[in-house]
Order: C-alpha cells, then structure tokens, then sequence
C-alpha cells in the first residue's frame, strides 16, 4: 500500500519577500544600467521612479501573499514581505552596482564629482568651500560608501514603502462570532 502525500510550500512572508526581493533587484538593475546607458542624469526623477518601482512591487507581493494563502495578511506580515524585499533587492542591487561602477563603468564615480562640482560653481560657492565639499563628495563616492548607501537606503525605503503600503493592503483574519 502506498501513500502519497502531496507536500505543497506554505506561503510565508519570507518567501514572499525573497520571490518579489528578486523580481525588484532585476527591475532596479535593468532601470539603473538604462539610466546609464541613455546617460540620464540620476536626479529627482529617477528618484521618483525608484519609488514607484517599490511601490507596485510591494503591491504586487502583498497580493501573491493573499492570493496563495488564506486570503488574509495582517499589518505585520505586509511589514515583514516589505522588509524581505528590501533586503534581498538591496543586497543584489549594491553589489550589482558595486561591480558595474568597478568594472563596466569606472568614470561613473567621476560624472557624480564632476556634476558635484559644477552645481556648486553655477551657484557661486567660494573655491574653499567647493574643496571642503569634494572632501565629503570624494567620501561618500567611494566604491564601499556607495555599496553602503545603497544598501541601507534601499531597505530603508521599502520598510517605509511597507509600512504605510500595509495600512491599505491588510486584511486581517475576522475574530471568530462567539
């Protein structure tokens, strides 16, 4: 007698969060390299655009989680699949883009200082106050600050996409009629 049992993955707010980390990490590369390629300059709108891309991606993983379990997600696992997504989309995206500044695109670093520079000599910044700030400019462009950056930034930005997301999407489970 045999007995087959069929075994299927829960759906958890892990998993859910590494599916949609993923789909998110290739967006945002794919987003960035266009950026590059096109040589857009990575201003307010591309700013505007990266939050958006959260935006529609935790909709969407929030939707996956009730849609392929009970139908229900509390404020708390919305949380939970925002803070995943961050994580895993960040952790690809920065060493994406840690390999990309290093290896395809050396003078990525150079455009930033470079722009740096120029926004403060077209609004009349004295020449010592310029050299203060490409000290800090020249700091926070290195190859590890940005790698950093970018990985906090990122899970920063979907916990806060998560957070207020996860007031709208949560459909907690109903308490029983006694």
């Amino acid at each position: 007698m045999t007995q087959t049992t069929e075994t299927t993955s829960p759906t958890t707010t892990r998993s859910v969060g590494i599916r949609y980390g993923v789909i998110c990490a290739v967006i945002s590369i794919v987003y960035f390299v266009f950026l590059n390629v096109a040589g857009f300059d990575q201003a307010k709108f591309a700013q505007v655009v990266n939050w958006l891309i959260g935006i529609v991606i935790v909709i969407m993983a929030h939707k996956y989680f009730k849609d392929n379990g009970d139908g229900f997600i509390t404020y708390g696992q919305g949380v939970g699949i925002a803070f995943w997504i961050g994580l895993i989309c960040a952790a690809i995206a920065s060493v994406f883009s840690t390999i990309y500044i290093n290896f395809v695109d050396p003078e990525f670093v150079n455009r930033i200082r470079d722009k740096a520079m120029a926004d403060m000599e077209a609004k009349g910044t004295p020449e010592a106050q310029i050299d203060m700030a490409m000290k800090i400019v020249n700091t926070m462009t290195s190859p590890t600050a940005l790698f950093f950056f970018g990985l906090v930034f990122t899970i920063i930005m979907l916990l806060v996409i998560g957070l207020i997301l996860s007031i709208f999407t949560q459909k907690p489970r109903p308490e029983p009629a006694i």
